[in-house]
């Protein structure tokens, strides 16, 4: 089945309870990891999470079937989460249906979040037609989607919100969903809000404990890594300190930056350039004027392939720091200058 990212935007559509193989892609790298998330959360049990890499089952594609049909520890239900990058699961996943039509057994619902793919990719070919599976491709969000995406989190977390203050934490969130569900939350807790005991939220309540937007607060460092700036780095990561950034909104600022990358690079081919594109392709890319000057320093630094290694570790250092949050700014730092003095070296 193909299903819309919109449906996405009002909570799990009901084709989702049909299918127990997921493949979210698209530009839209944050929304096909919200909508992972909110499928694992509506599974009726979901159990003991394996995550695996796009790597590791181009490496072993029998390993995808072998999880999904492997009990957990205790015996009980588990879900496989697979980050890939373009068609790395295609084998694993087409192992996967084959085994399971020759009578291996009842497989795990299996949930792969796919950066630099589309619904064009022989993955998405593979699953589109069956019934027991969902492919969903994440068109780049607008202001109006988020934001709605926004009003739709607060009346979970018992917040009542004006479109104006629900705009302004989408755009204090990049128009990144992961982000603006941390505002919300962190805005309930603040409010002490719930379903049952709503509160009214003024833009007053959330100055109090908003984010700072990405171009005062992540952008700057976001250049310096991608931009392998390394002279600017350690004023940056001080800054970072000093204005108590969060770890993980700065690493989905730079998974934004990186995806969005990997899309001009794909947009305008190898030898091409930034001066092909007419006004209204650079818009749909999102190169605005002020930073285009940085965009076309990274393209630079990042060849397509190299892109490609790059999402892959900035997924893994979001898990990293999720995982390990009382070592997340030494993780952080380490991992950030890795990353600038690869991309020194052009």
């Amino acid at each position: 089945m193909k299903g819309k990212h919109s449906e996405f935007l009002r909570g799990v559509p009901r084709s989702a309870s049909q299918a127990t193989i997921f493949f979210f892609c698209g530009p839209d790298e944050a929304g096909a990891s919200a909508a992972a998330t909110k499928v694992i959360e509506a599974l009726p049990d979901p159990g003991e999470r394996v995550e695996l890499s796009g790597a590791d089952l181009k490496r072993d594609p029998a390993l995808l079937g072998d999880e999904a049909r492997s009990g957990s520890l205790f015996g009980d239900a588990r879900h496989i989460l697979v980050r890939a990058s373009g068609d790395e699961a295609h084998d694993a996943v087409q192992a996967l249906i084959d085994t399971g039509e020759a009578g291996a057994g009842k497989a795990a619902p299996v949930i792969i979040v796919a950066t630099s793919a589309t619904d064009k990719a022989r993955t998405a070919k593979l699953l589109e037609k069956r019934q027991d599976a969902l492919v969903v491709m994440f068109y780049q969000p607008d202001l109006s989607s988020v934001a709605a995406s926004v009003r739709t989190m607060a009346d979970g977390a018992g917040l009542r919100l004006g479109g104006d203050l629900a705009e302004r934490i989408a755009r204090a969130a990049g128009l990144d969903v992961r982000l603006a569900q941390s505002e919300v939350d962190k805005l309930a807790l603040y409010m002490d809000a719930s379903p049952q005991a709503p509160r009214n939220v003024s833009p007053e309540d959330y100055a109090e404990i908003g984010a700072a937007t990405e171009e005062d607060g992540f952008g700057p460092v976001v250049n310096a890594v991608l931009g392998g700036e390394l002279g600017k780095l350690p004023v940056e990561l001080k800054r970072v300190r000093e204005l108590g950034l969060n770890p993980v909104g700065l690493v989905l600022a730079l998974e934004r930056r990186a995806t969005q990358l990997v899309q001009i690079s794909a947009k305008i081919g190898p030898r091409g350039s930034l001066d092909n594109l007419g006004k209204g392709e650079k818009a749909q890319l999102r190169i605005f004027w002020k930073e285009e000057r940085e965009i076309r320093q990274q393209l630079g630094a990042w060849q397509p392939r190299k892109l490609d290694r790059l999402v892959s570790r900035l997924v893994a250092l979001h898990r990293s720091l999720l995982a390990n949050s009382q070592a997340a700014e030494l993780l952080l730092v380490q991992d950030l200058a890795e990353i600038a003095r690869f991309a020194a070296k052009r």
